[in-house]
């Protein structure tokens, strides 16, 4: 992934609860880093997940796709490049990289797609600030 406006990182260290039998992370736990990422993406934009839902609007997964690379084991940093790419009016996506921070090594790729709903659950259009974002 090539950083730009659009890209955010957030870091995190790998807890002991996060790795599997085998001493590396389960991978179910990339797709929660992937919305930590996201989490933080948002928040670093100057508006929160909670901030947006309660406007009035949601961005439940629709899609979510993970490519592991190198595995991380506990301890390890970890670096979590999102960046966010406007889809349509309606859809975003978010791509991640996840590295090891001391050496950079790609640990897993990924993206989730996202619809912009409303509170009663009916497709809307991404809330204009976010569209901004990405023009």
């Amino acid at each position: 992934m090539t950083p730009d406006a659009a890209t955010r990182t957030t870091r995190l260290r790998v807890r002991y609860a996060d790795t599997d039998q085998m001493g590396v992370v389960y991978y179910a736990n990339y797709l929660v880093w992937f919305e930590v990422g996201r989490t933080e993406w948002l928040r670093q934009t100057g508006w929160s997940y909670r901030e947006m839902e309660e406007d009035g609007v949601a961005l439940p997964v629709i899609e979510a796709h993970c490519e592991y690379r190198q595995p991380l084991r506990y301890d390890d940093e970890v670096v979590i490049a999102t960046r966010a790419v406007l889809v349509t009016p309606v859809r975003i996506r978010f791509e991640y990289e996840v590295t090891r921070a001391g050496d950079g090594t790609l640990s897993a790729q990924g993206h989730t797609v996202h619809a912009a709903v409303d509170a009663a659950g009916k497709p809307c259009r991404l809330p204009v600030r976010v569209r901004e974002l990405l023009a």
